[in-house]
């Protein structure tokens, strides 16, 4: 599984205080902690006013860089900032995020020629977010066609098909697994990635969906995801849900996470 780590938000109430104050210390804490709790990229969102946000990711990048060696997860809704804050990188990174809405495919895809930057693309468009299985299908192999002709190939893409929350659709993970299994089946070697949280919103005991959520997006192919490293309970289901799945020979993986201390329960 791919870890996006997804604790420097600037929607997050403690994370926009830390961005307005320029805290420094506090955002490099944070991106040490996702790393060390096994986080593969640090995405890092702004999350500011438009007039400001270029300046606050580009901020955002020098602290995490200093703090880190994990690979960043650049994520913007605006292609322009993202372009804009591309060269202060000082590695390959992760892109967050291309779709069909706009020209953000235009814009995002030829920094990613010759090189090995990854990228999440949504499964959504002009039209908004789709609520049918063969639409968001569309959708992927569109943005993978595109994508080929500045030579990204499919292992550098994570498609997120936008997880519905149940709350709003009775059948947001059958469909969500539908799209899974499609899309891995079209292109064996692309990344399935999503905000699984998604699923559980306005609902009671979201943390029971989101986990039970999780193991059956694992069972259908998903091996991406953004979500909070240093939640234990999260991070405990995907390593028991490979294991039982009969991809984690001997539970070699379980049982290094478990001595790692990053799953079971903390003893004082």
């Amino acid at each position: 599984m791919i870890i996006i780590g997804e604790k420097i938000n600037g929607t997050i109430p403690v994370v926009k205080e830390a961005i307005e104050k320029r805290d420094a210390t506090f955002i490099a804490d944070r991106a040490i902690k996702q790393t060390e709790a096994g986080a593969h990229f640090i995405d890092i969102c702004a999350s500011t006013a438009p007039e400001y946000e270029i300046e606050t990711l580009k901020w955002l990048i020098e602290v995490v860089q200093d703090a880190t060696d994990t690979p960043l997860c650049i994520d913007s809704p605006n292609p322009r900032v993202i372009e804009s804050v591309f060269k202060y990188a000082n590695k390959p990174g992760m892109l967050n995020s291309i779709s069909e809405e706009g020209d953000k495919c235009e814009i995002l895809l030829p920094l990613m020629e010759g090189n090995s930057w990854e990228v999440v693309g949504l499964t959504c468009d002009n039209n908004g977010i789709p609520c049918d299985v063969q639409t968001k299908v569309d959708i992927t192999k569109i943005m993978v066609e595109k994508a080929a002709k500045y030579g990204v190939t499919p292992d550098r893409i994570h498609i997120d098909p936008c997880v519905m929350a149940l709350s709003t659709e009775n059948n947001s993970l059958l469909n969500f697994a539908q799209e899974i299994r499609e899309i891995k089946e079209l292109y064996p070697t692309i990344h399935v990635t999503g905000a699984i949280s998604n699923i559980s919103f306005g609902l009671p005991v979201r943390s029971l969906l989101n986990k039970t959520c999780m193991a059956f997006a694992i069972q259908a192919g998903v091996d991406s995801a953004v979500m909070d490293p240093l939640n234990r309970d999260m991070m405990g289901t995907i390593y028991a849900t490979y294991a039982l799945l009969g991809q984690d020979k001997h539970c070699r993986k379980y049982s290094k996470a478990f001595r790692a201390g990053q799953i079971g329960t903390l003893t004082k």
